[in-house]
């Protein structure tokens, strides 16, 4: 057997600011996916996952007890496929920001769940806050606190604008030009990150009420500024607006930051070459880059690998 294919995502604003109301923007990246599958010799990969998801199954069985109007599954069958050696085969980086756990749920959602919400009948608002609110629940065997967004950008393949917490909407995000000069990219750090310990050190951080209004005057103003500016297509602002995020999330959200990129990350700022800030939580795997000239920052960052996302 081999299920559909589950893409990983890429949210491009809105980390840590969604948790205090942020706009954010979650658009599918197809460069990484995931699938359900069973085969005759399994790899030790493959073994691997299965114990992960005899883990899950579990968890999905007490959460469908516990709450049987939120979500229903074809247990038995899940069970059983489980049982026989299903597993995720997956080349969606764990630990990377770009929603590993999430392909994941949507798989599992997508082949076992009851009355399940598709893509293809009118997806309201009520909908996909519903699909939302199942998949942060499932979701958060993963990570202890999911927001559901990976999952819901992953299940649904489309970009997801989030405008607060209960209201979020499928959008359009501006085609893409690929002979355009300015680009979103991706940094590997090389190292893993940890989701939970990430959002315990902003949660530490919440207590302290100038960190917080850091994040409500400056944070939250400039990421929604930016998801505005992308949608509309209004670059110039976008990179104005951009660069203020990337100095706000140098001089506050330090520890989410390889110590090692401090630097490059000041560089990009004084230098206007790129502008970096947080994919996911932080603390390791994606570094997002945002820049008006691809081949400037390419010469900035020679010693880095450089992932071209989306461009403009």
């Amino acid at each position: 057997m081999k299920g559909p294919l589950f893409y990983s995502k890429i949210l491009l604003f809105g980390e840590y600011g969604i948790i205090r109301d942020s706009k954010g923007l979650s658009i599918p990246y197809n460069f990484y996916n995931g699938a359900l599958k069973k085969e005759e010799n399994p790899s030790d990969e493959a073994i691997k996952s299965n114990g992960h998801l005899k883990r899950f199954v579990t968890y999905l069985e007490t959460l469908q007890n516990e709450q049987p109007g939120l979500v229903t599954f074809d247990l038995d069958m899940l069970k059983s496929d489980v049982e026989t050696g299903m597993y995720f085969d997956s080349s969606i980086p764990q630990g990377y920001g770009v929603g590993s756990s999430g392909a994941l749920v949507a798989a599992i959602y997508d082949k076992y769940a009851h009355n399940k919400i598709t893509v293809l009948e009118n997806l309201t608002r009520e909908k996909l806050l519903q699909l939302k609110n199942i998949f942060s629940q499932m979701e958060s065997f993963f990570h202890g606190k999911s927001s559901g967004l990976d999952p819901l950008n992953s299940y649904l393949s489309i970009p997801i604008l989030i405008n607060s917490k209960d209201n979020i909407e499928a959008t359009g995000i501006p085609t893409q030009s690929f002979d355009g000069k300015g680009a979103v990219f991706l940094l590997d750090s090389g190292i893993v990150g940890e989701t939970a310990p990430m959002v315990n050190i902003f949660m530490e951080s919440l207590k302290d009420k100038g960190f917080r209004a850091m994040l409500k005057n400056q944070f939250v103003k400039y990421t929604d500024a930016c998801v505005e500016n992308f949608l509309g297509g209004d670059m110039k602002s976008l990179f104005m607006n951009t660069k203020k995020l990337s100095k706000v999330v140098l001089n506050n959200f330090k520890p989410m930051i390889p110590e090692q990129f401090h630097g490059i990350w000041q560089q990009g700022i004084d230098s206007n070459d790129y502008y970096l800030k947080l994919c996911g939580s932080g603390g390791g795997g994606y570094i997002l880059g945002f820049t008006e000239d691809l081949e400037k920052a390419k010469a900035s960052l020679k010693d880095y690998k450089l992932e071209v996302v989306y461009q403009f």
